[in-house]
């Protein structure tokens, strides 16, 4: 027999995960773009009290983080529980109407703290998309393509997360912070339609009970699963030191003078990264040993955020910024699809729900650190720190989780002897 050539294209041909991607990067596009007008408006407003403005900066993180981590256990359990295109359907109105409010706020200039409700509000409404949306796309696959659509996952994210905060600072500068939200608006809709294209899945026949231990079964299967858990510590604590965006607006301001279009530009530099390392990823042979080359790429992440701390010229700092999000991607690529292929179906709600907690944590709370660090030691010394923290990380992540280094061929990885089992099993094998 001859062997069959690798389609690095195959998961594109399904109509069914062409819709959801497109659903995905609409919904991914509206809240790049929010993000940078909501930032740059608060920046602005409070920019004349650096201090302050660095502290508020990091509460964006709070306040979205919060809600996240109450509902991100009941988000999961319902992905679980109702028909997950539903629920993606219900939260992409909440978005709209988020956005709505945030166009109220800035039309009537109302206090920052308004802001802060609004995005909290977001949150909740998160909370229960990213679970479904995370565990809805492996349904519309064959599970041979998993690998395949996580790596499209990644890029297709990306380049939607490359262009909303370049497209967004563009809007900013020229239009203001309002008319940003309209935009996000007419997106949120979009998305609604595009996800109800999506052909209905057979609905699923095994419905956890609304236990409490089957509403952490989840954080079992993670915690009971070294590799897992390994991974996702690993992303956590990297990028919650290392993370940079949330001072990108006073970088763009106070110490490159670039503007807000500058500050959308910058924001969408990792993106450029992560989109060119993930067409290069996707048109190569596997990786040999995985597991190594996310650690390398953890490691090259905390060497180019500290080239970002250094840098006192723009397009340096662009450069060093896509650099980040070359290896970002890797990690993503890598954390989502041992995921993916180590967690059966029934509890796929729940164990992404914990994901999206880790990632929540890094992201959201990697903001306030900075935002209390910059306070601190100012905007670079926060940056230089946090640098110097994931380098750490990767070696405690070496040390504390072997079972990384050993991770081989991503394609071949099989179902552990926990995800072949029954969910009252995986209950009983992970309290032990």
């Amino acid at each position: 027999m001859h062997a069959i050539k690798p389609d690095p294209y195959a998961v594109l041909r399904y109509a069914n995960y062409r819709y959801f991607v497109l659903g995905r990067s609409l919904f991914t596009l509206a809240m790049q773009m929010q993000t940078v007008a909501v930032s740059w408006e608060i920046y602005q407003r409070l920019h004349l009290r650096p201090k302050d403005a660095a502290l508020a900066l990091g509460f964006i993180g709070l306040a979205q983080v919060l809600p996240m981590i109450v509902f991100a256990l009941p988000g999961g359990q319902a992905a679980d529980r109702f028909d997950r295109r539903t629920i993606i359907r219900s939260t992409q109105l909440l978005f709209a109407l988020c956005a709505l409010a945030l166009l109220v706020l800035s039309r009537l200039h109302a206090a920052v703290g308004f802001y802060y409700l609004v995005l909290a509000t977001a949150a909740v409404g998160r909370a229960f998309s990213v679970p479904s949306i995370a565990s809805f796309f492996p349904t519309l696959v064959p599970r041979e393509l998993l690998p395949n659509a996580t790596t499209w996952n990644s890029t297709i994210f990306q380049t939607t997360a490359m262009i909303g905060p370049a497209a967004g600072g563009l809007i900013v500068a020229q239009f203001g912070a309002a008319t940003s939200y309209i935009v996000n608006i007419v997106l949120a809709g979009l998305a609604f339609l595009t996800f109800s294209m999506t052909a209905p899945v057979a609905a699923k026949v095994h419905k956890p009970p609304v236990t409490w231990n089957s509403l952490v079964s989840g954080v079992r299967f993670v915690f009971g699963t070294r590799l897992l858990l390994g991974l996702f510590c690993l992303d956590l604590f990297a990028v919650l030191l290392g993370g940079a965006t949330a001072l990108l607006p006073i970088f763009s301001s106070d110490v490159l003078h670039a503007g807000p279009q500058g500050y959308g530009l910058l924001r969408a530099a990792p993106s450029v990264g992560a989109v060119t390392m993930a067409l290069i990823t996707a048109h190569l042979p596997p990786w040999r040993k995985a597991g190594q080359a996310m650690l390398w790429a953890v490691c090259g992440y905390g060497i180019a955020t500290l080239l970002f701390g250094l840098s006192g010229t723009f397009w340096l700092s662009m450069v060093a910024l896509a650099l980040t999000g070359m290896s970002d991607n890797i990690s993503v690529v890598v954390r989502s699809t041992v995921m993916q292929m180590l967690t059966p179906d029934q509890m796929r709600g729940r164990v992404s729900s914990i994901t999206f907690l880790f990632i929540s944590c890094s992201n959201e709370l990697g903001e306030l650190e900075s935002g209390l660090t910059a306070r601190w030691f100012g905007a670079i010394g926060s940056v230089l720190l946090g640098a110097c923290g994931t380098l750490f990380v990767v070696g405690g992540a070496t040390l504390a989780f072997p079972q990384i280094a050993r991770l081989g061929r991503l394609h071949e990885i099989k179902p552990a002897e926990l995800a072949r089992a029954t969910e009252e099993e995986i209950e009983e094998k992970t309290v032990a």
